[in-house]
């Protein structure tokens, strides 16, 4: 067994997805705000956020939100958008590493999609769109930062992910998230194993309805 020693790390970002929250801004266009705190339970989605960001802002304000999961080949947009924030005077805690940016669309390439069940815009180039409704706001770290529970209304998915039969299925060889490890892009790896639930990957539609 390896020896272990006590460690002081800045960030604990072992590995985490990259999602891409639009919100409702306050003249009504969707601000775009880059995180890489969440996870999902169930119907709920949770989700970590400055609590000084405009996307928190907006969630106070209209607590309707689209959570755009993006392929690792939007990593180059994503890190366009990463340094900027929607809010104006930029805050300053803000101040020394973003700047505004009213437009993050065009900054990135991205595409406005209308959504059905909420007012902030989907983001076209990502795979996996999820409209949500924010069930509560909990403040975190002396209200520095927040935890958004979300309830998962609508998922909307390219259907160059979905397997073409049977019920709605991801397929995990075609789908390729983004995810962030202390501060780096990583795309998805070969996949190691599976879990004792997941269906096989020849196993006939009729018997993936369970």
């Amino acid at each position: 067994m390896e020896r272990t020693r006590n460690v002081d790390l800045p960030v604990l970002y072992f590995g985490t997805p990259v999602a891409l929250i639009t919100t409702v801004n306050p003249d009504g266009s969707s601000n775009i705000s880059p995180i890489s705190s969440a996870w999902a339970l169930g119907d709920r989605y949770m989700l970590g956020l400055g609590s000084e960001g405009q996307a928190y802002a907006n969630l106070q304000r209209v607590g309707e939100l689209v959570i755009n999961l993006p392929s690792a080949d939007l990593a180059p947009a994503v890190e366009a958008i990463a340094p900027t924030t929607g809010r104006t005077p930029v805050p300053d805690e803000k101040k020394a590493s973003y700047r505004h940016e009213s437009d993050k669309w065009s900054l990135g390439g991205l595409t406005r999609v209308n959504s059905q069940d909420v007012l902030p815009l989907r983001i076209g180039e990502c795979p996996v769109q999820i409209e949500a409704r924010v069930a509560q706001l909990i403040e975190i770290d002396g209200g520095s930062a927040v935890a958004v529970e979300a309830e998962v209304l609508r998922v909307h998915a390219h259907e160059s992910i979905l397997r073409p039969q049977g019920p709605d299925r991801v397929d995990t060889d075609k789908w390729q998230p983004l995810y962030y490890s202390f501060r780096h892009y990583f795309a998805q790896g070969a996949r190691v194993g599976s879990n004792f639930r997941a269906p096989l990957l020849d196993e006939p539609a009729a018997a993936m309805s369970s």
